[in-house]
């Protein structure tokens, strides 16, 4: 994040760091106070919704990567284990909303993939698609949940007719 230049909140949650505190070398802090926030905690969908935000560097776990997809954000997906791996793949792989880290990922290679995605065109392209996804998520749950159910139910029989 230090290279790259870009604004940031970083959340380090205290129950995934070893010890009490997370501890950065004093360099990354002095070269990020102006434009970085660390924080342990922070209201993740709230966040994600703000107009602010250009990306998410996440884990893929379902809950963020609905959030994300609800808010528009396009991804970089940094999968570690569980439901994570499947959930980064349809992200990089069937949507086009996310682009994965490599588990053995260098400073410099997620320095690329951060100006990628801010910048970069396939950044722009992912975060057309994010906002369509967003959209295609609003439809989906517009209206009641009697109607919403009727409708899908509705297209699955008609999917097996077809």
């Amino acid at each position: 994040m230090t290279n790259s230049n870009q604004t940031f909140l970083w959340v380090i949650r205290p129950d995934l760091v070893t010890g009490d505190l997370a501890v950065l070398p004093l360099e990354f802090v002095e070269e990020t106070k102006d434009r970085g926030l660390l924080a342990s905690w922070c209201p993740q969908e709230n966040v994600l919704c703000h107009p602010a935000i250009g990306g998410f560097l996440t884990h893929s776990g379902w809950n963020s990567t609905l959030e994300s997809i609800n808010a528009g954000v396009p991804m970089i997906c940094w999968p570690f284990f569980a439901e994570q791996q499947t959930n980064c793949w349809y992200c990089c792989t069937k949507w086009g909303i996310g682009m994965e880290i490599d588990n053995d990922a260098k400073r410099n290679e997620i320095e690329i993939l951060v100006r990628e995605l801010m910048g970069g065109e396939r950044g722009k392209e992912m975060k057309n698609k994010a906002l369509d996804w967003k959209q295609k998520a609003e439809d989906a749950t517009t209206g009641s949940a009697y109607a919403i159910l009727e409708k899908m139910i509705n297209q699955v029989l008609l999917t097996q007719k077809n």
